[in-house]
């Protein structure tokens, strides 16, 4: 059994940099509604975030209060349009920006010395050498920004502190030099002290699912795996939560380095949403050879439907059961239940509910770990723990109420926390570590701080890692040469990028999935269109005017998977140009979720007869013979363009995160 996620895509850079320097392995959880000063590389978060709208909603009450936010992206997203300042570096080069800011804040004694003295894990002697040769003048050099900018902003920041954060998304992670400018990002809060303090770089307080625990028995985990699902080559994926690289699934499929007899699909579409997936993954899918039986389970057709041997039509959001615990922006304790508002139509089915079904079919031994008749009746025994609220079991109380809140203070300073007489039971203490011992492995609970044992951070030596000892050793097994400090080095693509070449970069609207959503009417109706958008002064070199369409050839990377020197083109597509100021002028920037060639009429922008099949219902909406706009029959704008088709496979090294804003291309007018 192989597990594979779609991590390796979204955010694995971003993880890993909080996993080796908080110990944390989810995303900052930032204190906004109590922030002054919010430093932002590369998130989009008034459209598209994890917990976006909960962050949004917190940076609102810290906007009235006077809160300021700078944010650095390579194009004027919604965020970048409603801050304070924005500023547009050459993409990859915002660790050498925080590194510049660390030097100044440094330079200028704006430090928290006493937080770095007891809770860095590297002295602030050590911090200075550093920073040192990451001056203003070399980040200003590398990035385009200028010199007395990095200084004034950096002051500010650290002037604002504690009551400042620097925080990171995929503007900055998606590049394979991703995982060292987020750790250098977030190192900025460390060396001004605002870790976990109010209005600061917090984390933690999200209810953690082990809290409910599975029905017993629970099955043995496996005693293997796969290099297709723990792949050696990038060990930090699997570090901590089994994060899988699995953009590079199918290219191993297809070049026989690992097979599967039976692959189950839930909910995503690989062909319209994977790097080469309308090539790579899309050439696997098709063949019988390599995918013997394709079950895809999802709430729409889908490319990935389009290509399985059978489709299990899931429910959607409205229609099932999830335990819900994301980031807690108030900073304490709480998880959510989502209940079915009505009923799945038709034959539609919570995949869970059809797992179970699967498992019992199977028999013994699998199916003794399913003896429940339902996902409703699994989530009732994983509640079933919960002490009694308003006199109501746990199930029935979430029903009533649908969230649970802990009755705790916020999570400010998490570190900080003295252990309790009970959490140091059968404890013992090397080197200022204090240990437990369980099934005869030794685990790291707190840190003796004064004399008082504390929880500290839960990095190896429970401090602020600047210095990683984690990326020492995965650097060391691999045979890298990494110090295991987050030096800044711009990937050889880019730093090796000619006069008239291009940066090819993507970005997501709030109103579309990856792949879910273009099929639903209303929310295709705003967005159906995604031109290129392009710098006016790089479009004014080419001839290119709005709406002209622009030929745009994409090339292997330099460096890391598949690396060619040679220009090796990976492909090429004809799309229309939106010329604007908003963007580096190296730099284009193509939305995705568009593009669909499967989907239905909305999805596809074609208008027609509904077919006469028992899948059409009589209910069938009448408007789609005739009033899809945007159809190009019409004279509109057509149904948009898939840019994964031009992107390369490009895992970042270490992690495996996919470098999506690495693609060199060249443009020209068509």
């Amino acid at each position: 059994p192989v597990i594979l996620n779609h991590r390796g895509l979204c955010s694995s850079n971003k993880r890993a940099a909080n996993y080796t320097t908080i110990g944390d392995t989810s995303w900052e959880t930032l204190d906004a509604a109590n922030c002054k000063y919010l430093l932002n590389f590369g998130s989009n978060f008034f459209e598209t975030h994890q917990g976006g709208l909960p962050l949004l909603k917190r940076f609102v009450e810290g906007k009235r209060k006077g809160l300021k936010l700078v944010t650095f992206d390579t194009r004027l997203s919604n965020t970048a349009g409603k801050s304070d300042e924005w500023f547009a570096p050459f993409p990859s080069s915002e660790g050498a920006i925080a590194l510049a800011m660390a030097n100044v804040i440094v330079e200028k004694k704006l430090y928290d010395k006493e937080f770095i003295d007891e809770w860095c894990n590297t002295s602030l002697e050590d911090i200075k050498e550093f920073v040192k040769p990451y001056t203003p003048k070399y980040a200003s050099e590398v990035s385009g920004l200028s010199e007395d900018d990095i200084r004034r902003v950096a002051i500010e920041f650290a002037s604002a502190a504690p009551a400042c954060a620097a925080f990171t998304n995929r503007g900055s992670q998606a590049h394979q030099n991703g995982l060292n400018n987020d750790r250098a990002v977030v190192i900025l809060n460390a060396i001004v002290g605002s870790i976990g303090k109010k209005g600061g770089y917090a984390f933690g307080g999200s209810k953690s699912k082990k809290d409910f625990p599975m029905p017993k028995p629970v099955p043995a985990k496996p005693k293997f795996t796969t290099d297709l699902e723990d792949p050696r080559l990038y060990p930090l994926s699997n570090k901590w939560q089994k994060m899988r690289v699995s953009q590079l699934a199918f290219d191993k499929l297809k070049n026989k380095e690992q097979q599967i007899d039976v692959y189950i699909s839930y909910t995503i579409s690989a062909p319209q949403t994977w790097p080469e997936g309308p090539s790579v993954t899309v050439d696997v899918l098709k063949d019988e050879n390599v995918i013997p039986f394709h079950a895809c389970s999802d709430v729409v057709y889908s490319e990935m439907a389009h290509y399985a041997d059978i489709i299990l039509p899931d429910a959607t959001y409205f229609e099932r059961y999830t335990i819900e615990g994301r980031n807690a922006y108030e900073l304490i304790p709480y998880f959510a239940l989502r209940q079915p508002a009505i009923q799945p139509p038709y034959e539609c089915e919570n995949l869970a509910d059809t797992l179970i079904k699967i498992a019992q079919r199977l028999g013994e031994p699998v199916s003794k770990y399913f003896a429940f008749d339902s996902y409703e009746e699994f989530i009732k025994l994983r509640l079933s723990t919960l002490p009694k609220r308003d006199g109501l079991s746990g199930f029935e109380y979430m029903k009533k109420h649908g969230v649970w809140v802990e009755e705790k203070e916020k999570n400010y300073e998490p570190y900080d926390k003295v252990l309790s007489k009970k959490q140091l039971e059968g404890s013992f203490v090397k080197d200022g570590i204090i240990y437990v011992e369980k099934k005869g492995k030794r685990k790291a609970i707190g840190i003796m701080k004064d004399g008082v044992p504390r929880k500290g951070l839960k990095t190896p030596s429970r401090k602020f890692e600047i210095y990683s000892s984690v990326i020492e050793d995965t650097a060391r097994s691999l045979n890298i040469k990494d110090d295991g400090f987050p030096h800044f080095e711009m990937p050889k693509s880019l730093k090796e990028i000619k006069e008239d070449e291009l940066v090819l970069t993507t970005f997501k609207w709030n109103v579309h999935t990856q792949a879910r959503t273009t099929s639903q009417k209303y929310l295709t109706e705003i967005v159906h269109d995604n031109p290129v958008w392009i710098n006016s002064q790089t479009a004014k070199k080419l001839n290119i005017k709005n709406g002209d369409y622009m030929e745009i050839t994409t090339y292997r990377p330099k460096s890391g998977f598949r690396a060619s020197e040679t220009d090796e083109v990976v492909g090429t597509m004809s799309v229309k140009a939106h010329v604007t100021q908003g963007i580096h002028p190296q730099v284009i920037a193509m939305s995705n979720s568009l593009g669909m060639n499967f989907g239905g009429r909305i999805a596809k922008g074609t208008n027609g007869d509904k077919e006469n099949m028992p899948a059409f219902s009589k209910d069938d909406d009448l408007e789609l013979d005739g009033n899809i706009w945007w159809d190009k029959k019409f004279g509109g704008a057509g149904n948009g363009f898939n840019p994964n088709h031009i992107i390369p496979i490009n895992p970042a090294p270490m992690v495996g995160m996919q470098a999506w804003n690495d693609t060199v291309c060249r443009v020209r007018k068509v």
